[in-house]
């Protein structure tokens, strides 16, 4: 593929992903030609249709929530990382509502689990391991469920805005995993 057909790809995703935060309602293949100034049939060229361009806005989404909980993960102590790999998370679906939503929507036109989506849960999983060695897998959907429920109900409004108890959250569960038992049920 050259440049150029590149280039119009990832500029109908930007496009897209930028009506998508626009709230704008109905992000129509027509509506990402007419902001990428290309014709109405140019997006056809790339995308099959509206889910195939929608799972690439998803796709990108995820990306930028990796990068968001690579950015996060600093600190030497797994437990700290992962608090502030937490707060990413959230953070991350207060900045991009809409995109959040898209990224775990039935039907959005990508099929979880796809490879491409799980680099930030990657990221906290390791941090995860770190603490729980025997425990990893069960407190790495934990983690997941937490943060993930903690995004979900801050952007149904079912809770304030609060940094400070979401970090509380976040280290609690990170703490209990670092006091875990080892699972003896597995020797």
């Amino acid at each position: 593929m050259s440049d150029s057909v590149l280039s119009l790809h990832d500029r109908l995703v930007d496009c897209a992903l930028a009506l998508l935060e626009q709230d704008e309602s109905d992000v129509s293949l027509r509506a990402v030609a007419r902001a990428a100034g290309v014709s109405a049939m140019a997006p056809y060229r790339h995308f099959e249709d509206k889910a195939a361009l929608m799972g690439a806005v998803a796709l990108k989404g995820f990306a930028m929530l990796e990068a968001d909980a690579a950015r996060a993960d600093e600190a030497d102590d797994p437990g700290e990382a992962l608090t502030a790999q937490g707060l990413a998370y959230v953070g991350f679906a207060r900045a991009h509502p809409a995109l959040f939503r898209l990224m775990f929507a039935a039907g959005a036109g990508l099929d979880l689990p796809h490879e491409d989506c799980q680099g930030a849960y990657g990221l906290m999983a390791r941090r995860v391991a770190e603490l729980a060695p025997d425990r990893a897998a069960a407190g790495a959907l934990a983690c997941w469920g937490l943060v993930h429920g903690l995004a979900t109900l801050a952007l149904d409004g079912r809770i304030p805005a609060d940094p400070g108890g979401e970090r509380a959250a976040i280290a609690l569960l990170a703490q209990a995993l670092k006091a875990a038992p080892p699972d003896l049920s597995r020797s």
